[in-house]
């Protein structure tokens, strides 16, 4: 059984090995083949030889790799964006919406979250455009974050700024 198992394979082997001819056909193509034409010049093509790839040891998964490589706090940039810090912000009704900078895009599964006053605010979301609802006039702190469920990744600089809500009589 060994002998004809290896004749098996040395004979799927032979045709890698085969000659390629050039030649002109009858019509004044160019033509290939594995076999010289009869009653036709052909001259032997010379093949560079074939690309092999050498099998490498098995190293971690893509996902361990990119975690060595680039660890979950890697955001170059987290920052809170459309926030005035200068002057107070005018919401009538406590409403306006601020947006989260963040280089590069935020990866699955993280989600982003707002930490008003240093507590949690509203729900995490995968979006960089974030709405704050009904906030009381005064002065605030606001930073954002990257969570992994409840693992904080990575915060934000906290930024103050005021809220001015004017009550019409």
């Amino acid at each position: 059984m060994r002998p004809f198992l290896m004749f098996m394979l040395l004979s799927l082997a032979f045709p890698v090995m085969a000659q390629i001819y050039k030649y002109t056909d009858a019509d004044g193509n160019t033509a290939y083949s594995n076999q010289p034409p009869d009653g036709v010049a052909a001259q032997a093509v010379d093949l560079p030889p074939l690309n092999s790839v050498e099998p490498q040891p098995p190293s971690a998964s893509p996902s361990e790799a990119l975690s060595r490589e680039q660890p979950h706090s890697a955001y170059e940039v987290l920052e809170l964006t459309n926030l005035p810090t200068t002057e107070a912000l005018r919401a009538n009704n406590g409403t306006f919406t601020v947006s989260v900078m963040i280089k590069p895009r935020l990866q699955a599964p993280h989600l982003l979250r707002l930490l008003l006053d240093d507590q949690p605010y509203g729900q995490s979301s995968n979006v960089p455009i974030l709405q704050l609802v009904n906030i009381d006039r005064g002065t605030h702190s606001l930073s954002a974050q990257v969570i992994d469920g409840e693992n904080i990744v990575q915060q934000s600089p906290s930024v103050t700024f005021t809220v001015q809500r004017v009550h019409k009589p």
